[in-house]
């Protein structure tokens, strides 16, 4: 339980409405940050909202959060297939009103690398400085959305109803919410709601669920053009914690990580995925608009990492950091090139951190065992520029979820596997040498704009700081206060954002998205003049 004197110190540093500082010191942030984490541990366990989520019976119902976005009629969309829109049908009108910055379509993304070009942030974090412009509970769901268009796309679960939920970016207004049931349950007890984010391309979303539903939806209102339920489609036999890889666009391609099995391994006890055998089903190609299958490749089963494609020299390549491994292999084609077989030997460690690629070099993660690898790649193989040494405890980076940023020759992540022993770090990215470590600030994710990370921490402070190889150079740290909530005791509950803050925050058109476990925040980082 929180205890009264936390929340009087942490109410003295605090505004009516948020609480703010500029960094003094790598010491005093660290010190503040833990203290934080140790009070919020105490008093609060993750909780699914039950207010904004829900399915609405008619299409007159309307959000009843007050610090939700503007309260209107929301369009409730009916289970009938429409045709998949194509040529004119397939544009989704903009409507959007702030002129710079870019779309956010996808996962960590339009490059999938936690990267924006927007330009002219807030670093002066001092009293009020960031605003909230809405605001949105939310269901259950690790993932944070994406935005297109002027839209923000949220996927979330509240009591076996999944739903998407579409929302004016800039104004938290709700245009549009398609449900559907589940029956998933975790293995290990974590929250039944969906771990992917939508994607968005054209006026198409996408999203899969953790139950292993891969739904196509039209973006402008909502109606559904296609669904595979592919767990039954190619076997899959349930993971530890469900889907957790977001799909990726490429070309007319929707390119998915099923990582099916033969019908024998159905049969196998749960949780016993060292005996599960895959069937050739690690990436399964679907043609974007009507869904039917083109290809899959991949002989493993599935992980947390999403899929990538870039460019690498003169061709295009995919990046499938699956069960086992790295798979790297030709998306136009559906040919594996190969597969480097990087994974802890436990039963229960998993891979979840995207790889990251830089010219025609490919850096994986992990946090369970072997650590971290560089590959240079070519077509049909790849070299082992360095790896983490498997006899050595220590170990350059070990990433759980979150995806490293590469900025300027250096990776920049949350190394470690647990809260207590997470630390912020900086390597070079040519020979995996730390370049330096601040601990203590919970397991944190990233996202890097003009030349500045924002960090947030697991128990929901953001932390500005500049990229900088050779010193941790913190700008400014930000607590968003809940003047509404209170307690059993009566006290005052002052984080908006509550453990588990897991998602990456994104930003598109200068506004910042945040979530923690049953809050989104909308907040002018790059005001418009």
């Amino acid at each position: 339980m929180i205890t009264r004197c936390f929340y009087l110190l942490l109410a003295a540093s605090l505004m009516a409405t948020c609480g703010c500082s500029q960094a003094n010191s790598t010491a005093d942030l660290t010190a503040r940050v833990t203290s934080q984490a140790e009070a919020a541990g105490r008093s609060s366990k993750a909780k699914p909202a039950t207010t904004a989520g829900q399915p609405v019976s008619t299409p007159e119902a309307a959000l009843n959060d007050e610090d939700a976005g503007e309260t209107v009629p929301v369009r409730v969309v009916k289970k009938k297939q429409v045709p998949a829109p194509r040529g004119k049908t397939d544009v989704l009108p903009n409507i959007g009103k702030r002129s710079q910055g870019v779309d956010w379509p996808s996962f960590l993304g339009p490059n999938r690398n936690s990267s924006s070009p927007e330009k002219g942030i807030i670093t002066d974090w001092s009293a009020g400085a960031l605003k909230i412009v809405w605001q949105q509970e939310l269901g259950s769901s690790y993932g944070i959305g994406t935005v297109s268009k002027g839209r923000y796309f949220q996927f979330d679960e509240v009591d076996e109803i999944v739903s998407v939920q579409c929302y004016n970016a800039e104004t938290g207004k709700k245009l549009w919410q398609y449900s559907y049931t589940t029956d998933y349950a975790d293995l290990f007890g974590y929250d039944s709601g969906p771990r992917c984010s939508p994607v968005v391309d054209g006026n198409r979303v996408y999203i899969f669920g953790v139950e292993g539903k891969l739904i196509c939806l039209r973006a402008t209102d909502g109606a559904e053009v296609w669904e595979h339920d592919l767990h039954k489609r190619f076997g899959v036999v349930q993971n530890f914690f469900g889907v957790g890889a977001t799909p990726v666009i490429e070309g007319d391609l929707l390119l998915v990580m099923v990582g099916g099995s033969p019908a024998e391994s159905s049969q196998l006890p749960p949780g016993q995925l060292n005996l599960v055998e895959p069937n050739g089903s690690a990436i399964v190609a679907f043609d974007k608009y009507t869904g039917e299958v083109k290809y899959k490749l991949g002989d493993d089963l599935a992980s947390y990492a999403s899929p990538l494609v870039t460019t690498v020299g003169e061709r295009r390549w995919g990046f499938l950091f699956a069960r086992e491994g790295l798979i790297g292999f030709d998306p136009a084609a559906g040919t594996v090139d190969f597969h480097y077989k990087w994974r802890a030997t436990s039963l229960e460690s998993v891979n979840a951190a995207t790889p990251v690629v830089v010219g025609d070099e490919v850096f994986i993660s992990e946090t369970y065992g072997p650590g971290s690898t560089l590959l240079k790649v070519k077509p049909g193989g790849y070299d082992v520029v360095w790896k983490d040494n498997d006899r050595v405890r220590s170990k350059a980076m070990q990433t759980h979820w979150n995806t490293p940023v590469a900025v300027d020759g250096y990776l920049y992540a949350s190394s470690g596997r647990h809260t207590q022993n997470a630390e912020l770090r900086c390597i070079e990215w040519k020979t995996g040498k730390v370049q330096w470590t601040i601990p203590r600030l919970t397991r944190t994710s990233l996202l890097y704009v003009d030349g500045h990370f924002l960090c947030l921490g697991e128990y929901g402070s953001l932390i500005l700081f500049k990229a900088n190889p050779n010193k941790f150079e913190p700008v400014g740290e930000y607590l968003f206060e809940n003047p509404k909530a209170t307690d059993n005791q009566g006290l005052r509950a002052p984080l908006l954002l509550q453990y588990p803050c897991w998602a990456a925050p994104i930003i598109s058109h200068g506004l910042l998205y945040l979530r923690g476990s049953d809050r989104l925040l909308c907040v002018d980082l790059i005001p418009e003049d």
